[in-house]
Protein backbone atom coordinates (compact mmCIF):
# COMPACT_ATOMS: atom_id res chain seq x y z
CA UNK A 1 0.00 0.00 0.00
CA UNK A 2 1.15 3.05 -1.17
CA UNK A 3 2.32 5.82 1.43
CA UNK A 4 -0.29 9.30 1.44
CA UNK A 5 1.72 12.21 -0.29
CA UNK A 6 1.32 15.51 0.95
CA UNK A 7 2.24 18.44 -1.31
CA UNK A 8 3.50 21.97 -0.88
CA UNK A 9 3.08 24.90 -3.92
CA UNK A 10 4.24 28.66 -4.47
CA UNK A 11 4.72 31.13 -7.05
CA UNK A 12 8.09 31.90 -7.26
CA UNK A 13 8.55 35.67 -6.82
CA UNK A 14 11.82 36.13 -8.95
CA UNK A 15 11.12 33.86 -11.82
CA UNK A 16 6.96 33.81 -11.59
CA UNK A 17 6.82 29.63 -12.15
CA UNK A 18 4.98 28.03 -10.03
CA UNK A 19 6.48 25.60 -7.46
CA UNK A 20 5.58 21.73 -6.77
CA UNK A 21 6.46 19.61 -4.64
CA UNK A 22 5.63 16.28 -2.70
CA UNK A 23 6.91 14.06 0.19
CA UNK A 24 5.32 11.07 1.99
CA UNK A 25 4.14 11.29 5.61
CA UNK A 26 7.28 9.64 7.04
CA UNK A 27 9.30 12.27 5.23
CA UNK A 28 7.75 15.15 6.68
CA UNK A 29 8.10 13.74 10.19
CA UNK A 30 11.66 12.67 9.94
CA UNK A 31 13.24 15.93 8.61
CA UNK A 32 12.59 19.71 7.13
CA UNK A 33 11.24 20.26 3.85
CA UNK A 34 13.23 22.59 1.32
CA UNK A 35 11.66 23.20 -2.00
CA UNK A 36 13.34 24.91 -4.64
CA UNK A 37 12.84 26.98 -7.60
CA UNK A 38 14.53 25.69 -10.73
CA UNK A 39 15.49 28.97 -10.84
CA UNK A 40 17.71 28.77 -7.83
CA UNK A 41 16.19 31.92 -6.54
CA UNK A 42 13.57 31.14 -4.18
CA UNK A 43 12.74 28.37 -1.25
CA UNK A 44 10.14 27.21 0.88
CA UNK A 45 10.73 25.38 4.15
CA UNK A 46 8.91 24.04 6.38
CA UNK A 47 10.37 23.06 9.54
CA UNK A 48 8.45 20.11 12.17
CA UNK A 49 8.75 21.26 15.73
CA UNK A 50 6.35 19.24 17.83
CA UNK A 51 2.46 20.05 16.92
CA UNK A 52 3.69 22.74 15.04
CA UNK A 53 5.40 23.23 11.59
CA UNK A 54 7.50 26.44 11.29
CA UNK A 55 6.80 27.40 7.19
CA UNK A 56 8.68 29.80 5.63
CA UNK A 57 7.72 30.96 2.10
CA UNK A 58 8.48 33.43 -0.35
CA UNK A 59 6.01 35.42 -1.88
CA UNK A 60 4.88 35.33 -5.46
CA UNK A 61 1.94 38.69 -4.69
CA UNK A 62 4.28 41.03 -2.67
CA UNK A 63 7.82 39.48 -3.73
CA UNK A 64 8.67 39.26 -0.14
CA UNK A 65 9.23 36.08 1.81
CA UNK A 66 6.60 35.29 5.11
CA UNK A 67 6.58 32.91 7.91
CA UNK A 68 3.99 31.01 9.50
CA UNK A 69 3.51 28.80 12.50
CA UNK A 70 0.40 25.66 11.06
CA UNK A 71 -0.53 23.18 13.11
CA UNK A 72 0.85 19.53 12.10
CA UNK A 73 -2.57 18.49 11.98
CA UNK A 74 -3.10 20.73 9.18
CA UNK A 75 -0.29 20.06 7.33
CA UNK A 76 0.08 15.88 7.35
CA UNK A 77 -3.93 15.40 7.75
CA UNK A 78 -7.27 17.12 5.77
CA UNK A 79 -7.41 18.62 2.47
CA UNK A 80 -4.99 21.26 3.11
CA UNK A 81 -4.01 24.53 4.52
CA UNK A 82 -3.57 28.31 2.73
CA UNK A 83 -0.77 30.81 3.56
CA UNK A 84 -2.00 34.36 3.23
CA UNK A 85 0.25 37.32 2.09
CA UNK A 86 -0.01 39.42 5.11
CA UNK A 87 0.55 42.67 3.04
CA UNK A 88 -2.50 41.70 0.35
CA UNK A 89 -4.57 39.28 1.90
CA UNK A 90 -3.65 36.83 -1.08
CA UNK A 91 -2.88 33.30 -1.11
CA UNK A 92 0.57 33.24 -1.92
CA UNK A 93 1.65 28.93 -0.14
CA UNK A 94 -0.56 26.14 -0.60
CA UNK A 95 -0.07 22.66 1.80
CA UNK A 96 -2.01 19.45 1.87
CA UNK A 97 -3.39 16.85 -1.07
CA UNK A 98 -1.07 16.96 -3.98
CA UNK A 99 -4.57 17.80 -6.25
CA UNK A 100 -5.67 20.16 -3.75
CA UNK A 101 -2.42 21.78 -4.08
CA UNK A 102 -2.32 21.55 -7.91
CA UNK A 103 -5.42 23.36 -8.39
CA UNK A 104 -4.72 25.99 -5.59
CA UNK A 105 -1.60 27.00 -7.68
CA UNK A 106 -3.47 27.22 -11.05
CA UNK A 107 -5.70 29.71 -9.44
CA UNK A 108 -2.62 31.79 -7.71
CA UNK A 109 -0.51 31.57 -10.88
CA UNK A 110 -3.78 33.41 -12.46
CA UNK A 111 -3.96 35.55 -9.88
CA UNK A 112 -0.18 36.89 -9.53
CA UNK A 113 -0.84 37.47 -13.36
CA UNK A 114 -3.60 39.57 -13.54
CA UNK A 115 -1.88 41.06 -10.28
CA UNK A 116 0.88 42.55 -12.69
CA UNK A 117 -1.31 43.46 -15.34
CA UNK A 118 -3.48 45.83 -13.05
CA UNK A 119 -6.47 43.38 -13.07
CA UNK A 120 -6.48 41.79 -9.86
CA UNK A 121 -9.86 41.40 -8.15
CA UNK A 122 -10.30 42.23 -4.68
CA UNK A 123 -12.02 39.33 -2.66
CA UNK A 124 -13.47 39.57 0.88
CA UNK A 125 -11.42 36.26 2.18
CA UNK A 126 -8.65 35.54 -0.16
CA UNK A 127 -8.42 32.11 1.45
CA UNK A 128 -12.06 31.42 1.83
CA UNK A 129 -12.62 31.80 -2.17
CA UNK A 130 -9.96 29.64 -2.51
CA UNK A 131 -11.04 26.90 -0.69
CA UNK A 132 -14.97 27.33 -2.12
CA UNK A 133 -13.14 27.54 -5.53
CA UNK A 134 -11.62 23.84 -4.57
CA UNK A 135 -14.82 22.76 -3.22
CA UNK A 136 -16.71 23.44 -6.28
CA UNK A 137 -14.31 21.77 -8.38
CA UNK A 138 -14.36 18.78 -5.97
CA UNK A 139 -18.57 18.73 -6.42
CA UNK A 140 -18.24 19.39 -10.52
CA UNK A 141 -15.84 16.66 -10.66
CA UNK A 142 -17.64 14.24 -8.96
CA UNK A 143 -20.90 14.70 -11.18
CA UNK A 144 -22.55 16.94 -8.39
CA UNK A 145 -23.43 20.31 -10.13
CA UNK A 146 -26.78 20.32 -12.44
CA UNK A 147 -29.22 22.53 -13.83
CA UNK A 148 -33.61 21.72 -13.29
CA UNK A 149 -33.61 22.48 -17.06
CA UNK A 150 -31.94 19.17 -17.40
CA UNK A 151 -28.02 20.16 -18.36
CA UNK A 152 -25.43 18.81 -15.68
CA UNK A 153 -22.06 21.26 -15.27
CA UNK A 154 -21.66 24.20 -15.46
CA UNK A 155 -19.47 27.71 -15.78
CA UNK A 156 -18.28 29.34 -12.65
CA UNK A 157 -18.14 33.79 -12.36
CA UNK A 158 -15.90 34.79 -9.73
CA UNK A 159 -16.48 38.11 -7.94
CA UNK A 160 -15.29 39.77 -4.54
CA UNK A 161 -17.36 37.44 -1.92
CA UNK A 162 -19.25 34.65 -4.58
CA UNK A 163 -19.03 32.39 -7.24
CA UNK A 164 -21.83 32.35 -9.71
CA UNK A 165 -22.57 28.96 -11.01
CA UNK A 166 -23.68 29.71 -14.65
CA UNK A 167 -25.94 26.81 -16.44
CA UNK A 168 -24.63 27.20 -20.01
CA UNK A 169 -27.72 25.80 -21.76
CA UNK A 170 -30.22 27.94 -20.02
CA UNK A 171 -28.31 30.71 -18.55
CA UNK A 172 -29.75 29.72 -14.80
CA UNK A 173 -27.71 31.00 -11.75
CA UNK A 174 -26.80 29.62 -8.82
CA UNK A 175 -24.69 31.99 -6.77
CA UNK A 176 -22.42 30.62 -3.68
CA UNK A 177 -21.13 32.66 -1.09
CA UNK A 178 -17.70 32.46 -0.89
CA UNK A 179 -16.31 35.37 2.14
CA UNK A 180 -16.65 33.25 5.64
CA UNK A 181 -16.36 30.43 7.32
CA UNK A 182 -19.56 29.86 7.41
CA UNK A 183 -20.03 30.16 3.91
CA UNK A 184 -17.27 27.47 3.42
CA UNK A 185 -18.82 24.76 6.32
CA UNK A 186 -22.10 25.40 4.43
CA UNK A 187 -20.26 24.15 1.11
CA UNK A 188 -18.48 21.31 2.48
CA UNK A 189 -21.83 20.25 3.55
CA UNK A 190 -23.39 20.25 0.05
CA UNK A 191 -22.86 16.72 -2.09
CA UNK A 192 -24.89 18.73 -4.92
CA UNK A 193 -25.83 21.69 -5.99
CA UNK A 194 -28.75 22.36 -8.21
CA UNK A 195 -28.95 25.60 -10.38
CA UNK A 196 -32.82 26.82 -11.09
CA UNK A 197 -32.73 26.79 -14.84
CA UNK A 198 -34.34 29.36 -16.95
CA UNK A 199 -36.71 26.77 -18.92
CA UNK A 200 -38.14 23.60 -18.15
CA UNK A 201 -36.30 20.30 -18.86
CA UNK A 202 -36.46 18.35 -22.01
CA UNK A 203 -38.61 15.05 -21.48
Amino acid sequence: MAEKMRAFGYICPECGKRVYGERTEFALQAAAVALVCDCGRSELKAEPDGSTFRVTTPCGVCGGEHRAEVPAASVMEGQGVGLACPETRQLCCYIGKPRRVAAALDDLEETVQKRKEGQSETFVDDVIMYEVLSELRDIAARGGISCTCGHRGCAMEVHGAAVDLVCPACGGRLRVSAATDEDLDRLCCQYTLTIKGRKEPQI
